[in-house]
């Protein structure tokens, strides 16, 4: 029979949103490995998986007509440590992680690698315990505001990024890029950068309030370059 939950750990439940028929599944996905050998690590492999799988869903149902880039690019932010991170402190998860001492005395509670593992684990121990549909309501309730706050332009890749995979998946050399020359006063130069491609014998120039963007500026007009010449015919 499993030991009841403590106060702590049914105050979580409420914050999940889910009440776990199992309790010890909800007390192992927050025992970290140096309190013992029944820790998280098995629930955190399952939990990353259900977490891709529902985030890829909720993507593919918000932004419908968002290429698989644009949606691979997203989930991988959502997915990443320091986002998982951020809904580990909102839960409250460093409140009621199992931890060895010498781990909590070196501060295991605030690492952010630890408590992402936590908020995966949970995911895992969740689908455990009811299958994929909780698991995709909590993963929704945690990261589906995020999901319907984001717009399209914001994962977008810059055209410096667009243009160096678009030469490489070519096997062409990446560009070189040179400030030719600098306008204005200090306060309030413009600068004029070449983006060159030397083994195509192409060369353009962009023009910004900073050499960042016209870099952006000249590696943009270099990818109309190339794509225009790269279509059929």
């Amino acid at each position: 029979m499993d030991t009841p939950l403590s106060p702590a750990l049914q105050a979580l439940q409420q914050r999940l949103g889910y009440t776990c028929t199992q309790p010890e599944l909800l007390r192992r996905a927050l025992t970290h490995r140096s309190w013992g050998a029944a820790h998280n690590e098995r629930l955190e492999f399952l939990g990353d998986a259900v977490l891709s799988l529902a985030i890829s869903s909720l993507l593919f149902e918000r932004f419908g007509e968002s290429d698989e880039g644009d949606l691979t690019r997203v989930r991988a932010h959502l997915v990443r440590e320091d986002s998982l991170h951020r809904v580990a402190l909102t839960l409250g998860l460093p409140e009621v992680l199992r931890l060895s001492e010498g781990e909590a005395r070196g501060g295991g509670a605030q690492r952010a690698s630890i408590l992402a593992d936590a908020v995966e684990a949970l995911i895992g121990a969740v689908f455990l315990d009811g299958g994929y549909d909780p698991a995709h309501a909590l993963v929704q309730r945690l990261f589906g505001e995020v999901i319907q706050a984001t717009e399209a332009e914001s994962w977008s890749k810059d055209a410096k990024t667009e243009l160096q995979e678009w030469l490489q998946a070519r096997r062409v050399a990446v560009p070189a890029y040179r400030i030719v020359a600098t306008r204005g006063q200090a306060h309030a130069q413009t600068f004029e950068v070449e983006c060159a491609v030397a083994t195509l014998g192409l060369a353009e120039c962009g023009e910004g309030r900073s050499r960042r963007v016209a870099e952006q500026e000249a590696a943009r007009r270099m990818l109309d370059v190339l794509k225009s010449s790269d279509k059929p015919g």
